[in-house]
């Protein structure tokens, strides 16, 4: 595999971790970083010993893949003009602010046969890579996911922020239509929705019941599967998944043996893999629409 040459835009704390990874990362070759705060750009270019520009399009020449970890609504143009120049991308989650924003990236990607894939990172949380092989039949649904507030959040609300995540695996596990929503959210210590709940109901009849917030005091990443038999509980920080029957036999309660590992560097192996063999794997850009599709389908909900 020939090394690709990468570079991030955007090197907040995503992007420095990213940086972080592509420093050792064989695969990777990482030749320069951008920021619009030149300081930001400054640190981290030094700090690997790569050229920093506030201006992303200074690097075009430079670069085969870029990284794309700005804030959300920053996505999209940036995004775009890349594949305009022939440049495979990986963006942060959500793919955009908009879902036709979103479907005209891949659109764009697929006609320049180009790598576009999303930054869903829990998707390669090894126990959620886990769960999937598990899940059979699923019933009820329930997930947790709970944290402090963070400025660097306040360009977008708590269900494109954090609930997204938990909507895209949901959407990984069951392969069904949402047909009923019932969403609500409030305000606490910003403009946008800061706590959210969501109820889907599947065409299927499995219901799965969401909680988002981020007011919280610690941070709660959980999710739990209900199955005819029995009942899978994740905890997404520890990776840990423990099996639970449903006979009454708690003697009989399982923790799974889970190859601990670091999603990030997981997610972007991945994505080099894609690039190295042309084809998309998860989390592709029409995989990142999907999710955004429930997500302004719950947010829809919320508003009225």
């Amino acid at each position: 595999m020939a090394k690709k040459r990468v570079g991030i835009i955007g090197v907040g704390y995503l992007g420095t971790q990213h940086a972080r990874i592509l420093s050792y990362l064989e695969e990777a070759d990482l030749k320069a970083v951008a920021d619009i705060d030149r300081n930001k750009a400054m640190v981290i270019g030094n700090r690997h010993r790569v050229p920093y520009y506030e201006d992303f399009q200074d690097m075009m020449e430079a670069i085969d893949v870029g990284i794309v970890a700005t804030t959300t609504n920053e996505h999209f143009p940036i995004a775009k003009k890349l594949l305009q120049k022939g440049k495979s991308v990986l963006v942060e989650k959500p793919i955009t602010d908009t879902v036709e924003q979103g479907e005209e990236l891949v659109e764009l990607a697929k006609n320049k046969g180009l790598i576009l894939q999303v930054g869903h990172l829990e998707r390669f949380n090894p126990a959620v890579e886990r769960l999937k092989n598990l899940v059979t039949e699923p019933k009820f649904i329930e997930v947790q996911r709970l944290g402090s507030f963070s400025a660097r959040s306040l360009d977008t609300n708590v269900v494109l922020d954090l609930m997204i995540h938990d909507l895209d695996i949901i959407l990984d596990l069951i392969a069904d239509e949402v047909e009923v929503i019932r969403s609500s959210g409030i305000h606490v210590l910003s403009e946008k929705f800061d706590i959210a709940n969501a109820r889907l109901e599947f065409q299927s009849g499995c219901v799965a019941t969401l909680t988002a917030s981020r007011v919280h005091q610690g941070k709660v990443r959980n999710l739990r599967i209900f199955e005819p038999t029995s009942y899978y509980s994740i905890d997404y920080i520890d990776q840990e998944i423990k099996v639970f029957p449903l006979n009454g036999r708690q003697t009989e309660i399982k923790s799974l043996e889970i190859k601990k590992e670091e999603p990030l560097k997981k997610e972007l192996i991945n994505f080099f893999k894609c690039l190295d063999d042309g084809k998309q794997r998860k989390v592709s850009g029409s995989e990142g629409v999907r999710a955004l599709k429930l997500a302004h389908r719950v947010l829809a909900e919320i508003e009225e």
